[in-house]
C-alpha cells in the first residue's frame, strides 16, 4: 500500500499481508523514496541528473545536490575553488533551517495548533527569498553544479543573510 503521503511527497510504505480485505499484518517502510530515479539517470551524464536530485526530497533540494555533487567530484578527484566550498555550506545550512522550519510548523498543525505554522512558514519566506536572488528559483535550484555552483552569489546576499538570520533568531 503506498507510498503515502503523510508529509509533502511520499515518504511512507506499507507492506501489507491481506486476508481477503482483512488486514493480517503490516509492516511499514519509513523514509520510502523509490521513484525509479536510479534507472531514469543510467541514460544521464552526471550534470544532467542534478535536476532530478532536487526533486528527491523538495524541502531540501540544495542539500541533494550539494550530496550528489560532492560524490561525483571525489569520483572524478575534482578540487573546487574554496569559495564554492563556503556557498555550498551556506546554502546547504540554510536549506536546512527551511527545512527544520517546515518541519516544526507541520508538527504544530499535528497536534492542533496552527499559529508555529503560520509563524515558521513565514519565517522561512526569508531563505526562500535568498534562494530566489541566489539562482532564480524558490523550490528546485539546480544551483550546485559538479566542478562548482552555476554562478556567483548576489552582491547583497552576505547583507541580506545576516539581516535575515538576525531577523529568525529574534522570532524563534
Amino acid at each position: 500500500m503506498g507510498p503515502q503521503h503523510p508529509s509533502t511527497h511520499g515518504v511512507l510504505r506499507v507492506e501489507l499481508k491481506l486476508d481477503g480485505e482483512e488486514i493480517i499484518e503490516a509492516e511499514p517502510h519509513v523514509g520510502y523514496l523509490h521513484r525509479c530515479f536510479e534507472k531514469h539517470c543510467e541514460a544521464l551524464t552526471y550534470p544532467q541528473i542534478i535536476p532530478y536530485v532536487d526533486r528527491l526530497d523538495y524541502l531540501a533540494s540544495m542539500n541533494n545536490e550539494f550530496g550528489f555533487v560532492l560524490a561525483v567530484e571525489k569520483l572524478l578527484k575534482i578540487e573546487i575553488p574554496e569559495r564554492v566550498e563556503y556557498i555550498r555550506v551556506i546554502t546547504g545550512e540554510l536549506q536546512r533551517i527551511a527545512s527544520h522550519l517546515v518541519a516544526l510548523g507541520t508538527f504544530g498543525l499535528d497536534v492542533g495548533a496552527f499559529t508555529p505554522f503560520l509563524f515558521t512558514f513565514r519565517d522561512r519566506e526569508k531563505i526562500l527569498n535568498l534562494f530566489e536572488i541566489t539562482c532564480g528559483a524558490r523550490l528546485l535550484y539546480n544551483y550546485h553544479w559538479v566542478g562548482g555552483v552555476s554562478h556567483d552569489l548576489h552582491p547583497d546576499f552576505l547583507r541580506l543573510t545576516k539581516n535575515s538570520l538576525n531577523i529568525l533568531g529574534q522570532k524563534l
